[in-house]
């Protein structure tokens, strides 16, 4: 797919703009001047909420009541245009059909977004790395979202069951039942979940080369992966016997101690914790070849191409790693924020828009 302009009214500090874009676009200017709020807007048509949290009130310009987003595009085959209205209650429309929901856009429209926010998922615990799995899997499983809801749900209620639990003694009888249901649904989440990093790892190893001109590795684990067979059946039956063995330890901590919402997905760098022993830039370099490779893979299997939102991706970046990003993004569109005047200077080929207080720079 491909953006091919977007128009905004009244949105964050941008009272009117119209920008029409080409593969490459690089959008650059001081902080806070507008670069990331375009890089959103785009983001919005996916269906989704914003990526830096706000909630959809906060988008309409200060002052006004009303704000309007709008895009011509090309996907499925066809030119399209999509709208996006901010009021009290935001609506959305397909081809000048109003929709119930603007989530019914990210059939037709999607995306893969970078942002410096993302970064945690190699600096901070497992939550996150989690949730890129999960988030990515939403978008190529259309029950996997029920999926995680089922889980959680059962989660919940077990959790409920310790918490209210006074002896130690009582709670095996009350927690069998529940341990069949969280394995059963768990191991699907499992089996899903290492089915994805099986298939990205190609796509992320051979991007993780070219960022790093050859000279770093990058690997994905499952940690708790090698306890079991890539085999459903088998999952369940150790998940249940791992949930089942730890009712102590569940009794004392007063939650569900193991299952797939405490798991992991380790990342090295020639084979040492990008957590703890990588760069800056090395760690950028990893949350940036997870999202396009993610891309790779959505456009494989849903014969989309999403278009890249990379915010901010160059700093802490070398040479090689921004050249790299500026000229060698295959097949796919890209829209880059930067604050460097210099970075656009090295770019081959493609579009850049000077940003300023909201207002395009000629």
């Amino acid at each position: 797919m491909k953006i091919n302009s977007i128009s905004l009214e009244n949105y964050r500090n941008i009272g009117s703009l119209r920008l029409d874009f080409e593969d490459v676009n690089i959008i650059w200017g001081e902080n806070a001047q507008g670069k990331t709020n375009l890089i959103e807007a785009i983001y919005l048509f996916t269906g989704s909420h914003s990526f830096r949290g706000a909630k959809d009130k906060e988008l309409i310009k200060f002052g006004e009541d009303k704000g309007r987003l709008n895009i011509d595009f090309y996907s499925n085959n066809r030119e399209q245009n999509a709208e996006i209205i901010l009021c009290e209650r935001k609506k959305a429309l397909l081809n000048g059909v109003s929709k119930k929901s603007a989530s019914v856009l990210g059939d037709e429209i999607k995306a893969i977004i970078f942002s410096p926010v993302h970064l945690t998922m190699i600096k901070d615990g497992p939550n996150e790395r989690r949730k890129f799995v999960d988030n990515a899997l939403c978008q190529l499983k259309s029950n996997y979202a029920e999926l995680l809801k089922s889980y959680h749900r059962i989660l919940s209620q077990r959790n409920a069951i310790l918490k209210k639990s006074d002896e130690l003694e009582q709670i095996d009888a009350f927690l069998d039942i529940w341990d069949i249901n969280l394995a059963k649904i768990g191991a699907k989440i499992i089996f899903q979940r290492m089915k994805y990093i099986e298939a990205i790892m190609p796509y992320i190893k051979d991007i993780f080369i070219g960022l790093s001109s050859g000279r770093e590795e990058i690997e994905l684990k499952y940690i708790g992966a090698d306890e079991y067979e890539l085999d459903i059946n088998d999952i369940e039956k150790k998940l249940l016997e791992s949930i089942s063995s730890h009712h102590k330890a569940d009794f004392y901590n007063k939650t569900t101690t193991k299952g797939p919402h405490r798991d992991d997905i380790e990342i090295l760098i020639n084979g040492k914790a990008a957590k703890t022993f990588a760069s800056q830039g090395q760690q950028r370099s990893c949350v940036l070849a997870l999202k396009l490779a993610e891309a790779a893979l959505l456009k494989e299997r849903t014969n989309i191409q999403p278009v890249a939102l990379l915010d901010d991706v160059m700093s802490e970046l070398d040479e090689g790693r921004q050249d790299y990003i500026l000229n060698h993004i295959k097949n796919c569109q890209v829209f880059i924020t930067c604050c460097d005047k210099e970075t656009i200077l090295r770019l081959k080929q493609g579009k850049t828009f000077h940003i300023q207080d909201g207002k395009l720079i000629e």
